[in-house]
C-alpha cells in the first residue's frame, strides 16, 4: 500500500487531467507479461502508446547492503537470486572478482569446469528469453519445445552442486567440489541433443513469417542511443555494437576458445533475438572446445587460508581443523582497496564493486546489473507504438526483476 501511495504520488501530476480519450493503465507490477513485480504506468490512445513511465523496487532486497555483513563466500547466495535464471553466472562472476582481490590463480581444471558451466547457463537463460517471446506473442510450440533441454541442463547442475535453481556454484579458490565421474558424457550428450532442437526451433520461430513481421522493426533503438542509456550484452550486440566482455577484457581462458559475437543492426525484437538464438550456437561451439580437453588435477587452489580443508582431514589433523576454525570464525582476509571485476553474464556486463578494509566483509559492494541500464529505455522504446508491441519490446529485453532491483 505505501508503494502504492508513493507511486500515486509521483504520478499524479504528470499524468492528471489526460486529454479526452485518452486512458491510464498499469502493465504490471503483477501482470503475466511483465517477467517479475515491476510496474509501468502507461497512457494509451485507443491502442497508441503515448506516454510510458517506470517504476521498479518491487523487488529489491538490500543485497549490497547485506554485502557489508556477509563473508565473501556467504555473499554467493546473494547472487544466486539476482538473475534466478543463470544463477551460475552470476556467482561465478562474484568469485572472479574476489579471487582478483586475493591474487589466487586457481588450477586449469577449475577454469575449464566453470566455462562449461558459465556457458549452459547462458543457453539456459536464452532458452526461456526466446521461449517466453514466443509465448508473449502466441507462439506457444517452441517453448515447450526447448523447455525439455533446459531440464537436461538443470540435472547436469543439480548432479554437480546439489541444487537447480540456487546452485550457489564455486567457492573462492576453486570449486565447492570436483565434478561428478559422468559430467563429460552428460555435458556431450545435452549439446548432441540440443542442436537439431535449436535448429528446428529457428525453423518454428525465426524462419516463420508471421514472427518475422511481428517483430521487425518494433521496440528498436539505435547503437549511439543504446550506448548513452548504457546498455551492454545481446542488447547491445544487437543495435550494432559489437562489445562482448569475453572478447573485450578476456577473462579465464575465453582469449584461447574460438568463437564468433553475433551482431544485429537496428536492435529491434526480431534483431534481440537473432542475437539470442546465434549467441546459444556459440556457446554450443565454445562447450565442444573445452569439455574434452579438462584437465586432471586438483579442484581447488592451494590456499589452506582461504578454501576449506576436506572434512577427513579436519577430522583426523589438527593443521587443518586450525584452518577450518579460523575460516569458519574469522572469514576470509582480503586485503585493502578497491576492485571492480566484470564478466559477460546472459543479459550483459554484471559487475562487481568491492571495496575492503581487511575484514572478512567487505566495506561496500555496488553490483552492475545488466538489466537496470536497459530497462531505463523501456519508455522510450514503446512510444508511438502499440499496447501489444510494448509486451514483446519487454519480452525480448529480457529484464529480469532480481536482477534489476537488486
Amino acid at each position: 500500500m505505501v508503494m502504492y501511495e508513493k507511486t500515486a504520488a509521483k504520478f499524479q501530476g504528470k499524468f492528471e487531467n489526460l486529454p479526452e480519450g485518452h486512458l491510464l493503465v498499469n502493465l504490471g507490477p503483477s501482470h503475466p507479461a511483465t517477467h517479475g513485480i515491476l510496474q509501468n504506468v502507461i497512457q494509451l490512445d485507443g491502442e497508441k502508446i503515448v506516454d510510458a513511465e517506470t517504476i521498479i523496487g518491487y523487488v529489491h532486497r538490500c543485497f549490497e547492503k547485506l554485502g557489508e555483513r556477509y563473508d565473501y563466500n556467504q555473499f554467493l547466495v546473494c547472487t544466486d537470486r539476482m538473475n534466478y535464471v543463470s544463477t551460475p553466472l552470476n556467482n561465478i562472476g562474484w568469485i572472479l572478482a574476489v579471487e582478483g582481490m586475493l591474487g589466487i590463480e586457481v588450477p586449469p581444471r577449475v577454469t575449464y569446469v566453470r566455462m562449461i558451466i558459465s556457458e549452459l547457463s547462458r543457453i539456459m537463460d536464452h532458452i526461456v528469453c526466446q521461449g517466453i517471446l514466443g509465448v508473449d506473442l502466441g507462439a506457444f510450440s517452441g517453448f515447450l519445445y526447448m523447455f525439455h533441454h533446459r531440464e537436461n541442463i538443470y540435472t547436469i547442475i543439480e548432479k554437480l552442486t546439489g541444487a537447480r535453481l540456487t546452485t550457489t556454484f564455486c567457492r573462492v579458490g576453486g570449486l565447492e567440489r570436483d565434478i561428478y565421474p559422468e559430467f563429460i558424457s552428460d555435458v556431450k550428450a545435452f549439446v548432441k541433443g540440443f542442436k537439431p532442437v535449436l535448429k528446428e526451433f529457428e525453423t518454428l520461430l525465426i524462419r516463420n513469417k508471421i514472427f518475422n513481421e511481428r517483430t521487425a522493426g518494433i521496440g528498436g533503438i539505435s547503437a549511439e542511443d543504446a550506448l548513452a542509456y548504457g546498455y551492454s550484452g545481446p542488447n547491445l550486440r544487437a543495435a550494432g555494437v559489437a562489445h562482448d566482455v569475453r572478447k573485450d577484457s578476456p577473462y579465464m581462458f575465453y582469449d584461447k576458445v574460438d568463437f564468433d559475437i553475433p551482431i544485429g543492426e537496428d536492435g529491434s525484437v526480431l534483431h534481440r533475438t537473432l542475437v539470442r538464438i546465434e549467441e546459444m550456437w556459440q556457446s554450443l561451439r565454445i562447450i565442444e572446445q573445452l569439455v574434452d580437453g579438462i584437465p586432471e588435477g586438483p579442484f581447488h587452489a592451494n590456499v589452506p587460508h582461504v578454501f576449506l580443508p576436506d572434512k577427513e582431514k579436519v577430522y583426523n589433523n589438527m593443521e587443518e581443523l586450525i584452518y577450518h576454525f579460523k575460516i569458519i570464525m574469522h572469514g576470509i582476509k582480503v586485503p585493502p582497496g578497491e576492485y571492480y571485476f566484470a564478466t559477460e553474464a546472459a543479459n550483459g556486463e554484471l559487475g562487481f564493486f568491492i571495496v575492503s578494509e581487511g575484514d572478512k566483509s567487505p566495506w561496500r559492494v555496488h553490483v552492475r546489473r545488466p538489466c537496470f541500464w536497459y530497462y531505463q529505455s523501456f519508455p522510450e522504446l514503446i512510444k508511438g507504438g502499440l499496447i501489444a508491441d510494448a509486451i514483446a519490446t519487454m519480452s525480448s529485453l529480457n529484464v529480469i526483476a532480481g536482477e534489476l532491483d537488486c
